[in-house]
C-alpha cells in the first residue's frame, strides 16, 4: 500500500514538473537556424512536447538514480552500481537534450520536426518502466 503511494505521488510530482516546464516552453520563441527560414507552428508545438517529456525524464531519472543508489549501498552488488550509472547517464540524456537547457545555453532549436521528440518519449516511456520495476 506504501509502495503505491509512493509511486502515485512520484507521478503527481512528474506531472507538475510537466506543466511547469509547459508553461515554461511556451514562452520561447523556437525557429530554424539563421537563413533556413521559420517555421515557429511546427517547432512550437515539438519543441514544446520535448521540453515537457526531458523534464519529466530529468525528474524520473533522479528519482531512479536515488533507488538505485540506496540499493546499492545497502547490498554492494555491482549490478546495482551499473544501474546507477546507467540512469545517470539517461539523465545527463535528458538535461542536455532539454531545448529549456538548449536555450539557455544561448543556442537555437534546430529543425528536426517529430525526431526532436520521439527519443524523449522513449526515454519517458523506459524511465516508467524502470521506477514501475524498481519500486
Amino acid at each position: 500500500m506504501k509502495e503505491n503511494r509512493s509511486l502515485t505521488g512520484i507521478i503527481a510530482v512528474a506531472l507538475i514538473i510537466g506543466v511547469a516546464a509547459y508553461l515554461i516552453a511556451i514562452q520561447g520563441n523556437y525557429t530554424m537556424g539563421h537563413g533556413m527560414g521559420q517555421h515557429q507552428n511546427d517547432l512550437a508545438i515539438y519543441y514544446t512536447f520535448k521540453a515537457v517529456l526531458a523534464s519529466v525524464n530529468a525528474f524520473l531519472l533522479i528519482v531512479l538514480s536515488s533507488i538505485y543508489w540506496k540499493v546499492y549501498r545497502d547490498t554492494g552488488l555491482e549490478f546495482s552500481l551499473g544501474l546507477v550509472i546507467f540512469s545517470v547517464a539517461l539523465l545527463m540524456y535528458s538535461l542536455v537534450s532539454n531545448p529549456l537547457m538548449v536555450s539557455v545555453a544561448g543556442y537555437r532549436a534546430s529543425g528536426l520536426g517529430p525526431f526532436a521528440m520521439l527519443p524523449d518519449l522513449f526515454t519517458c516511456i523506459a524511465s516508467i518502466t524502470l521506477l514501475y520495476i524498481s519500486r
